[in-house]
């Protein structure tokens, strides 16, 4: 397979485009609000779930990051109509309910990780089961127990209610799944009765290799721009040589095709199905040359959003280091806890680490960040106000402030 030759900038064009970030947000249908959303997802092939919320959760961000009047109860509708599912690809994801079957092999290896555990609590375990086969779906609370165990995040005293780590690890091994969402409090249901049949059938024929054959794929058109440094790749615990080995196979094959960047050691890579693609954004990155665009789409992108997985993919094409400093302590942080970066038609150019007040419905942005080297005139710095107001409106804020200013890297 003859490699691809092109620039750092015609690749990150390719990749925010497949990302679906290199335009404008595409303002929401209300008729299709909930396909719309379904779409992206599908497009993205998943997208990565975390509770924390600065603001609100990743899930969500990621998904108003490309669409415009998103809200947050489409995607629970989507969880409750069975469009989606709740498990472990990049981490916890929300994946197209049609790629049940191929995470089999997945689903196989949580079980045998947690058997014992649920062991060591069976009579709660059946308990929870019971209730959820007589009366579901239900949400969280609805499980109550004075009894605390060892979850996971417990380290030395066990702080856990019995019945949430039973939930936890029912989950896991598949047994019980995510319905939907409300708040905070997880809706639960069992998986018989949740997953379309035919699905559930699919998944138990499926031969181990070609499920992870096809999960493989998914993670490729989830990256689209993809190297085997990657210890995830496939989401598969491979080893580096696995990795190698894999890659090359299906370069071999002509499935993937070998992208060298100048200015790169080490090539990248895509699927050959999208060479078109990235040739015409070759043609366009020739015509704009090094033209920085002050008036290009602003965007705030979550600490997991999909264009952040890879963190040398970031740095190699992007020329933008970025470490997500919730577990640093605070007294080493440089750009906060929840430090989301400043994406700019296709460059990104900063962070701004946010906190939304939902009582005062005020939105404070602790710091606003822009890298050294960049062009921060008044007209961009206009745009990301306005992006700002925008963000904070979206998310229930009348009013938002910025505390601090930062041009360059915080001491």
């Amino acid at each position: 397979m003859i490699p691809i030759q092109t620039t750092k900038r015609t690749l990150r064009r390719f990749l925010l485009e497949t990302q679906l970030l290199l335009k404008p947000r595409a303002e929401r249908s209300a008729e299709l609000g909930r396909q719309h959303v379904l779409d992206v997802i599908r497009q993205l092939e998943c997208i990565q779930i975390d509770p924390v919320s600065a603001v609100g959760p990743n899930q969500h961000l990621a998904l108003a990051a490309r669409i415009a009047g998103y809200e947050q109860g489409l995607l629970s509708d989507l969880l409750r109509e069975n469009e989606v599912f709740e498990y472990f690809a990049n981490a916890a994801c929300i994946i197209p309910m049609h790629h049940y079957p191929i995470f089999e092999p997945v689903r196989q290896h949580h079980r045998e990780r947690t058997a014992d555990h649920l062991v060591k609590i069976q009579s709660v375990v059946e308990q929870v089961l019971q209730k959820l086969e007589s009366e579901g779906p239900l949400l969280a609370k609805s499980f109550e127990s004075d009894e605390r165990v060892h979850g996971y995040w417990d380290n030395t005293n066990a702080k856990t209610k019995a019945t949430s780590h039973a939930l936890n690890l029912l989950m896991d091994a598949a047994q019980i799944r995510i319905v939907g969402r409300t708040g905070n409090q997880r809706l639960f249901d069992v998986t018989r009765r949740s997953i379309p049949v035919e699905l559930q059938q699919e998944a138990e024929q499926m031969d181990t290799s070609e499920a992870l054959d096809q999960m493989m794929r998914k993670y490729f058109r989830a990256y689209r721009v993809f190297e085997p440094g990657d210890a995830r790749l496939g989401w598969q615990r491979l080893s580096a040589k696995g990795r190698r080995d894999t890659i090359d196979r299906h370069v071999e094959s002509g499935e993937v095709v070998p992208v060298l960047v100048e200015g790169l050691k080490q090539p990248y890579y895509i699927l050959s199905s999208d060479r078109e693609r990235l040739l015409a954004h070759q043609e366009e990155a020739d015509i704009l040359e090094d033209q920085e665009n002050e008036n290009e789409p602003v965007s705030f992108l979550p600490p997991l959003d999909n264009l952040l997985w890879s963190r040398k993919r970031l740095e190699d094409l992007f020329d933008f280091v970025y470490r997500w400093e919730i577990y640093t302590p605070i007294d080493k942080r440089k750009y906060g806890y929840y430090a989301m970066p400043i994406l700019v038609g296709d460059r990104l150019i900063g962070r701004m680490d946010p906190r939304l007040d939902k009582k005062q419905k005020h939105l404070s942005v602790q710091l606003l960040q822009i890298d050294p080297g960049i062009g921060f005139t008044e007209n961009l710095s206009i745009n990301i106000h306005k992006e700002l107001e925008a963000f904070a409106s979206a998310h229930g804020a009348e009013t938002v402030s910025v505390e601090h200013y930062s041009y360059g890297v915080p001491e």
